[in-house]
């Protein structure tokens, strides 16, 4: 199973639409986004992905709430406030947009954390816990825009550059 992570997008449709782009080039299975979409038309361009979108609320959402929920019921897309919590083939994944948020019990009870809100790269493992945050993406730094996509068969992320 291949997952998409992106994340700190502020209306940036231009971004949406390369990130789509991307996700759908590589056939992602699932996208994660770890927050701060920021309006529901953001939300809106997410649509055109080939796979369900699960979206954690950031500090710059929680104003738009209800026009985000409403636009994420007309597509495959489920919004949750973070931390939210899944497990995809055995492994275990929480999803903040705040990192300040991560306890040591959440790296002990999790493979995979994901984050966003710094907009800088983050690959870390702490203990048996890999916590990522593939950076920027809203396109306030030029040509450094990026993403992550990560196989869970072996948790290994990778970045691409847009």
């Amino acid at each position: 199973m291949l997952i998409g992570v992106t994340g700190d997008t502020h209306n940036n449709l231009n971004n949406i639409n390369k990130i789509c782009a991307i996700f759908n080039e590589n056939h992602t299975d699932l996208v994660f986004h770890t927050g701060d979409i920021s309006l529901p038309k953001s939300l809106l361009a997410f649509n055109q992905l080939n796979c369900p979108l699960i979206v954690v609320l950031g500090n710059n959402d929680i104003e738009e709430r209800n026009g985000l929920e409403e636009v994420a019921n007309s597509f495959e897309c489920k919004i949750f406030d973070e931390p939210f919590s899944i497990e995809l083939n055995s492994i275990k994944i929480c999803v903040f947009h705040h990192p300040d948020l991560i306890e040591d019990s959440t790296l002990a009870e999790n493979d995979l954390i994901l984050h966003g809100h710094t907009h800088r790269y983050r690959l870390e493992k702490i203990n048996n816990c890999i916590v990522f945050n593939p950076g920027e993406c809203a396109g306030f730094l030029k040509d450094k825009n990026q993403i992550g996509l990560i196989d869970l068969k072996n948790l290994c992320p990778k970045i691409v550059n847009f």
